[in-house]
């Protein structure tokens, strides 16, 4: 069975637990604490892979847990860190968050995308001794993992993407311009699922295509099989769209093309204004006025128009000529980019609270997991991605709040782990 969307729970493992130890040893007077650091736990890691095409893999599993790190022990020994978790999912699948729909992820590159932060280990008893605690009885807990309930959604990763309605002929087409094997048969709808095939133009030259289930009128909503597979399309850097020359099926090949561009321009606009070729099929069952008729037409569209009989090889050449030279034109494979976490974009159950404690001329924003979720990701390295913390800081009412507590101009700011000098 093909799926392309799964939901899915990704939990990273809790950071081990600080040990409380002395040292104890002959001849060794007032050994001292001594007891080690929790390790820390594993991370979840979505990696590309090109041997699978489907989810069906997240049918029947829904939640994946990595590694808790292990508690640290006597003698200043660090407990062991957690295993991260790679989970394989097919090259082209979009992760987003499953409450709020905003993207996380794109996972078509070949590096691993870390998903869940596996949590810290806590420290052991001997970072907290000072002169006037020598011998401090107690350790810091493991931070928990991160734990995300995303959805998984596949978007081939295709060069061009075959239209047009049912038993037009693209299966037809693609079994002979490339490798693929799809099922070819006179009825509705043989093609249940996408077909990719790798259409050879010669040495170190070749592109992707893809068979997509036939369209009808009203695939935007969800009538037929389009709307599950549109999404399919949305990657293609172009667009060959089948007709059926001789309206064997008892259609207009002018109507069919006007019912499919307006079910594209009703999902995706920006699908719509996608490079079309137009390629009319069946022209051995056509009359030279149909021909002539539907010629005329797709002139006066301004689109590229070829004329082929798919199963006898006929113009297949042309059109695939035609199809590789326009791709070295357009820029590639489209990319999806993840969208920036905002306050606004968090879960209902997710308020936007916070609580602010002044201790020693430091300023502490505590209470406010949402804030750690943002900080997590964004990389305070990168110039743009601080300008956005900022700016969630502003507009959550973190600043005023801290203004109101009295911070001046060089006072320490502590959210988490995250220290920084306030600045006006």
């Amino acid at each position: 069975m093909f799926v392309d969307i799964a939901k899915v729970t990704l939990a990273a493992g809790a950071g081990g637990d600080g040990c409380v130890a002395f040292h104890r040893e002959k001849y060794v007077a007032a050994g001292g604490p001594s007891g080690g650091d929790g390790g820390h736990g594993g991370s979840v890691f979505l990696h590309a892979c090109d041997t699978l095409s489907t989810l069906s893999d997240f049918r029947y599993k829904r939640k994946y847990a990595a590694q808790r790190g292990a508690d640290g022990e006597a003698a200043r020994r660090s407990g062991k860190q957690g295993a991260d978790l790679i989970i394989r999912v097919p090259r082209g699948t979009l992760v987003k968050c499953a409450e709020t729909g905003r993207l996380i992820a794109d996972i078509s590159c070949d590096e691993p995308v870390r998903m869940a932060k596996g949590g810290r280990g806590g420290w052991g008893n001997h970072h907290f001794a000072t002169p006037t605690r020598q011998a401090p009885r107690f350790a810091k807990a493991g931070t928990p993992g991160e734990s995300v309930e995303v959805t998984l959604e596949l978007k081939l990763l295709a060069d061009v993407g075959l239209l047009g309605f049912p038993n037009v002929g693209k299966s037809s087409l693609i079994s002979v311009v490339s490798q693929a094997k799809p099922i070819v048969a006179d009825y509705h709808f043989t093609t249940i699922t996408p077909v990719l095939g790798v259409v050879s133009m010669g040495l170190g030259h070749s592109f992707v295509m893809a068979d997509i289930p036939g369209l009808i009128e009203g695939a935007a909503e969800g009538v037929g099989l389009g709307h599950a597979f549109l999404r399919h399309v949305e990657r293609c850097r172009m667009l060959v769209h089948v007709l059926d020359a001789a309206g064997s099926e008892e259609r207009d090949p002018i109507e069919d093309f006007a019912r499919i561009n307006e079910e594209l321009a009703r999902y995706s606009p920006e699908l719509a204004g996608r490079p079309q070729i137009v390629a009319a099929n069946k022209i051995d069952l056509a009359t030279p006025e149909q021909l002539a008729r539907l010629r005329e037409f797709v002139a006066q569209q301004g689109l590229p128009y070829y004329e082929i009989c798919a199963p006898i090889h006929e113009g297949t050449q042309e059109l695939i000529n035609a199809v590789a030279a326009k791709l070295a034109e357009l820029p590639p494979i489209k990319r999806f980019e993840a969208e920036e976490l905002t306050p606004d974009m968090l879960a209902p159950k997710e308020q936007v609270k916070f609580t602010v404690r002044a201790e020693d001329g430091v300023f502490f924003v505590e209470d406010a997991p949402w804030l750690l979720r943002i900080l997590r990701a964004c990389n305070m390295d990168d110039y743009s991605s601080l300008q956005h913390f900022q700016r969630v800081l502003q507009s959550s009412g973190i600043i005023e709040a801290l203004e109101n507590h009295g911070v001046q101009e060089g006072d320490t700011v502590a959210i988490y782990d995250f220290e920084f000098d306030y600045v006006t």
